[in-house]
């Protein structure tokens, strides 16, 4: 076992319920604390939402989703089955009493105080990700400015709003303002309809499933084992933790930490966690280009962020309330494609590859679930959002000082699951 060795009276063993970024996150920094991990999935390293995304460590674009704008995009869009937004109108009593939450969180009250609870994750998330890869996690991180475009300057606006009040909240922004040739020389895809930029700097994005892939050799390397089985219950005698799957040999360990995304509230709603978890599922694909792309790409308007992927450009988008496990609906692929194509020139859809839709994790007040429950020794982490990348290794670093230490550090108490 690598590390600086066991805090004294500390858990020696633990088991982690999620092989994706937050998971897997956690995992490595209870290792670098002396703790022997077991890593339990019922899929496979990255099988969520870690994998499909757009890979942007962006701090300067976590904004939380619930604005009152959204709430009304939201209403608005409720019959249209390609809007960027789409909530299924059918009878699941749970999403509606989520969305019942979810509304009444969108007010600037509650979203500033989204905004200044992940000041300290946004503080720390690149130089997490600096800890890991300088520390045997052998995958790249691209330092690169995120444009965002539109077609007016009018529209631009809407952003820029945003980024004021990310800055009036404690969240400075750096960012300019980009037009004509300027907006092409950092969007060479961008089509004649596309105007105007906002250029959001200081900002890195990553390959995202080769990142959490990377991350999980990394931790079997530093001697975890990786088990797959669908968890079913977690219970605590006083001594330790019984994670018991659906059939087969349980395991057990001092501790253990649930990290199952969109998943989450299947096990924590047993354990006095009431703030529950949804899934906002999004779509991606990659398709080749003809043009050069140096960044990220962000087209506000349409909700479709792209990124440079393996010589060509993935391209995610939308956010569809409905079961994790249910399937891609491709009208949804076809929504995004309908809505980038004008903006963008020099991109062969047709050609398109990768198709993945996956569910990040929304919590109804745009803040995470991080830390203890009410079972003596359990753990969860999960609800970033759009966020959980970003965010995944500076939780798992807090996370396990908080477990290794018995306390909460500061940066997690907006984020107790007990709240």
């Amino acid at each position: 076992m690598v590390g600086v060795g066991r805090i004294d009276g500390g858990p020696r063993s633990a088991v982690v319920v999620g092989a994706g970024i937050v998971g897997l996150s956690t995992a490595w920094f209870l290792q670098e604390r002396g703790v022997e991990v077991t890593v339990i999935d019922r899929t496979g390293v990255a099988a969520g939402a870690s994998w499909g995304n757009a890979g942007w460590i962006a701090p300067g674009l976590a904004i939380p989703l619930n604005e009152p704008s959204v709430l009304r995009y939201g209403l608005r869009s409720l019959l249209n089955p390609t809007a960027p937004l789409h909530i299924p109108l059918a009878v699941d009593p749970g999403l509606w009493a989520f969305l019942a939450r979810f509304a009444a969180n969108c007010r600037w009250s509650s979203w500033t105080r989204a905004v200044r609870a992940n000041l300290p994750l946004n503080e720390e998330c690149v130089e997490a990700f600096d800890v890991l890869t300088a520390n045997g996690v052998d995958a790249p991180t691209i330092d690169a400015p995120i444009t965002a475009a539109f077609e007016t300057p009018a529209q631009a606006q809407g952003l820029l709003r945003e980024l004021r009040r990310m800055a009036d909240a404690g969240q400075p922004v750096d960012h300019a303002e980009l037009r004509g040739d300027r907006l092409r020389e950092h969007v060479p895809l961008a089509s004649a309809a596309l105007t105007t930029g906002v250029r959001i700097d200081g900002q890195r994005h990553i390959d995202p499933g080769g990142f959490v892939q990377a991350l999980a050799r990394s931790v079997v390397a530093r001697g975890a084992t990786i088990r797959l089985f669908e968890t079913v219950d977690i219970g605590a005698d006083g001594k330790g933790v019984t994670v018991r799957p659906r059939t087969g040999k349980a395991v057990s360990a001092d501790v253990a930490v649930v990290a199952t995304g969109a998943w989450l509230s299947r096990l924590a709603s047993r354990w006095g966690v009431r703030v529950p978890v949804r899934a906002g599922r999004g779509y991606s694909f990659t398709v080749p280009v003809d043009r050069p792309v140096p960044g990220p790409i962000y087209l506000p308007d349409v909700r479709v962020a792209c990124t440079p992927y393996q010589g060509a450009l993935r391209v995610a988008g939308t956010m569809e309330f409905r079961d994790p496990d249910a399937p891609g609906v491709t009208a949804r692929l076809e929504a995004i494609i309908a809505s980038a194509r004008p903006l963008l020139d020099g991109v062969r859809w047709k050609e398109r590859r990768d198709v993945w839709v996956g569910p990040r994790p929304v919590t109804p007040d745009g803040r995470p679930l991080i830390g203890a429950v009410r079972v003596p020794g359990v753990y969860v982490a999960g609800g970033h959002g759009m966020w959980g990348l970003a965010h995944g290794p500076v939780t798992g670093r807090l996370l396990a000082e908080q477990i290794t230490t018995g306390k909460q550090p500061d940066a997690l108490r907006e984020f107790d699951p007990l709240r």
